[in-house]
């Protein structure tokens, strides 16, 4: 019951289709991830922060990486989220650069233990943003440039 909750909670977002959503969220899920301006409200703020992860990574796939790990209440779910950036979002033009971030999704389902209520999504932005040539490698002298640029001079 929970693998095939969390297996349409993820192929809701690489189906393209924002009512899937509502198949596995209740009407007042909460979300939340790195790229969230704010906490998402309900399945349709989450179909539309997943609408512009289908426009920038059409390619866009979400695997399972591991157990999941359950209490019957909360969830655990290691994923992998795979693709090339080729369309445009506000302020960033596509890369056409592949990326691959390891998340977790961290779940509590609601009072029935049957669609999601809550849902955090932990992933280094950091890593997604250096694969995409958005920001330096650590230990290179761009990065070491960038200190500088930023205040914090040289540092071993």
């Amino acid at each position: 019951m929970i693998d095939d909750l969390i297996d349409r909670f993820q192929a809701a977002w690489t189906g393209k289709r924002r009512a899937a959503f509502h198949e596995c969220c209740t009407l007042d899920v909460h979300y939340e991830d790195p790229l969230c301006d704010r906490p998402l409200e309900g399945p349709d703020d989450v179909g539309d922060h997943a609408a512009k992860l289908w426009r920038a990574f059409p390619d866009a796939r979400v695997e399972r990486t591991g157990a999941r790990l359950d209490d019957g209440h909360y969830v655990a779910a290691p994923i992998r989220v795979a693709g090339t950036h080729r369309g445009d979002l506000p302020r960033l033009p596509a890369t056409k650069r592949a990326v691959v971030v390891h998340a977790v999704l961290y779940c509590e389902l609601d009072a029935r233990r049957e669609l999601l209520w809550r849902v955090r999504a932990f992933y280094d932005v950091y890593d997604a943003a250096v694969q995409l040539g958005l920001l330096p490698r650590h230990g290179t002298l761009s990065e070491r440039a960038l200190l500088m640029l930023r205040g914090f001079g040289l540092r071993n």
